[in-house]
């Protein structure tokens, strides 16, 4: 879906002003096309079509400031793109000001196009997982199995954690057995699995036929059931914690699931990541991913489950934290990286048929972003993947060193929601700000 605008205009207005608003519209309709869809222009005072999601300004006069009951009639947000370059003209802050603070309205007033885009597609996302949108979620008895220890502690698999995003944003989180799905797997022909492995080859290193059949088999039945489904824009499955299920890991399925199928992904059974990446990728359209995120403050409670002795020997180790998951970086579709590699498991817990993927993001600015467990709030940290790092042998083969601005690293200690944290590439928390405003949440910035 796009967002769907409703522009305004003055009666007030003169030829010129006229003229110069329509000039104005055209331009937006250009600029914005791939992300709004606009409605025919109506006076200021008329009746708003209920489907509209926000109320357009191509052009603001200041005769809306004796519009007072006209506005206070306005329940839609308000975004201004008052400039010929798409954004909003800086002339008309006061005006944006007043409609914030005197009228109390939700208005947007983009200064440049990144944002402006942010702000529509975030507009177009929430109103579609209101449209019937389902997240497909694979397991069976979650905690139990393997790790228990670890995985039993988990919010995400309690039911109130379920109710909660769905009453938050009204999509719909089937849940499908992890065990069925593979046996499903297990029936599709190798020579099936071999020939769309041919269409489809992923760089790898290390694997084994028994190793590439199995991955593209879990692909097929996992696409069979969405297809199934239906209107599905998210999926993932316990892949760690019941490992016993299955003779391989979901990691290609997730890979070609965004790359070709245009689905996001989560690891785990993580149903607070999977929904926090949909809102967060639905605006941003930016590379990210999700890792562990092990600060050095954490000390030896982080190394341990690493199998690591030590922390990297550097300056200010309490600003940094290594970001590793299933023995490398984490899981990233190759379009988000800049090396991608499958090799064979590197996690005890898994089949030895399993698979994993070693991969890069780019180094330099990125930012961690993620929703709170209530589904009111976003958490939003500002950082640098600094370099990549290696432990032979242990669960850190490739690990990414990452810094957090600031000196923020006691902050960030206390502020973490989950040690599954969402790496986002650049520096754009003022775009996380803008995309929290949409959907009504409070945003702390770290």
């Amino acid at each position: 879906m796009k967002a769907l605008l409703q522009p305004v205009y003055f009666r007030g207005a003169n030829d010129r002003e006229n003229a110069e608003r329509r000039e104005q519209l055209a331009v937006l309709e250009k600029t914005y096309g791939g992300e709004a869809e606009f409605l025919p222009e109506r006076e200021m005072g008329e009746f708003f079509p209920e489907e509209a999601d926000a109320l357009l300004f191509p052009q603001l006069l200041g005769e809306i400031f004796s519009r007072t009951a006209e506005l206070e009639r306005v329940r839609l947000p308000v975004v201004v793109l008052t400039s010929s370059f798409g954004t909003v003209e800086m002339w008309d802050w006061e005006i944006v000001s007043y409609l914030r603070l005197r009228m109390g309205l939700t208005v947007f007033s983009p200064y440049n196009t990144g944002l402006a885009k942010t702000i529509l597609r975030s507009i177009a996302a929430r109103k579609t997982m209101k449209s019937g949108v389902n997240f497909l979620m694979f397991q069976d008895d979650p905690g139990e199995g393997m790790q228990a220890n670890i995985f039993k502690r988990f919010y995400w698999w309690e039911k109130e954690c379920t109710k909660t995003i769905e009453a938050a944003f009204g999509i719909n989180i089937v849940y499908r057995s992890w065990k069925e799905l593979n046996e499903r797997a297990q029936r599709f022909p190798d020579d099936r699995a071999m020939a769309l492995w041919k269409e489809r080859a992923v760089p790898g290193e290390g694997l084994s036929q028994e190793h590439i059949t199995r991955a593209v088999k879990l692909y097929m039945a996992v696409k069979e059931v969405m297809e199934e489904t239906g209107s599905v824009y998210g999926v993932g499955a316990n892949c760690l914690n019941e490992s016993f299920h299955s003779d391989t890991t979901p990691c290609l399925a997730w890979n070609w699931i965004f790359e070709h199928d245009h689905v996001i992904w989560a690891c785990e059974g993580d149903t607070v990541t999977l929904i926090s990446k949909f809102i967060l990728y639905s605006g941003l359209r930016r590379p990210m991913m999700m890792t562990n995120i092990y600060p050095f403050l954490a000390g030896m409670a982080a190394l341990k489950h690493e199998k690591i002795d030590a922390f990297p020997d550097i300056d200010d180790p309490d600003n940094h934290a290594l970001g590793v998951h299933c023995g490398y970086f984490g899981f990233a579709p190759q379009s988000f990286c800049t090396s991608w590699t499958m090799r064979p498991k590197a996690l005890a817990i898994v089949n030895d048929s399993a698979v994993v993927i070693d991969c890069r993001m780019k180094k330099g600015p990125v930012t961690m972003a993620k929703l709170q467990s209530d589904m009111k709030g976003l958490i939003v940290i500002e950082a640098e993947i600094e370099d990549y790092v290696q432990y032979p042998g242990s669960d850190c083969r490739n690990g990414a060193l990452i810094r957090y601005k600031n000196g923020s690293g006691h902050s960030v200690m206390e502020e973490l929601s989950s040690h599954h944290a969402i790496i986002i590439e650049g520096n754009i928390a003022h775009e996380l700000v803008q995309l929290a405003r949409v959907y009504g949440f409070s945003v702390r910035v770290i």
